[in-house]
């Protein structure tokens, strides 16, 4: 009979050795699944984060774009509208029939220097 005593005491020490390490694991289990929680919830907003600073970036990268266009496009009008404007005043001139319109200063040339 003391030997089942023995053996039944013996293995109540060992369930108890086993509970615990259960509840040890069960405590890291739950530490860790904690830290890859926080951890995912830092990778998202980082994520989120720079999503809505490429968005952005795409965007003024968009809105120079449309400006640089528009400012080509004004500037190709006004260029145009001043040449139509001053053709008039060089076409004889051009076609060898006057002299240089007035407001023109000849350059020197290497020769007169």
């Amino acid at each position: 009979m003391s030997s089942y005593l023995a053996q039944e005491v013996h293995l109540a020490r060992r369930h108890e050795e086993i509970l615990s390490q259960r509840s040890e694991l069960l405590q890291q289990m739950e530490t860790y699944l904690g830290d890859k929680k926080t951890k995912k919830t830092w990778q998202t907003q980082a994520a989120d984060a720079a999503h809505k600073r490429n968005a952005a970036l795409l965007n003024a990268d968009t809105d120079f774009e449309v400006k640089f266009i528009f400012f080509l496009y004004l500037s190709q009008t006004l260029y145009w509208a001043s040449i139509k404007e001053s053709l008039p005043k060089w076409e004889q001139f051009l076609l060898g029939r006057a002299e240089v319109p007035i407001g023109f200063k000849k350059m020197r040339t290497a020769k007169q220097t």
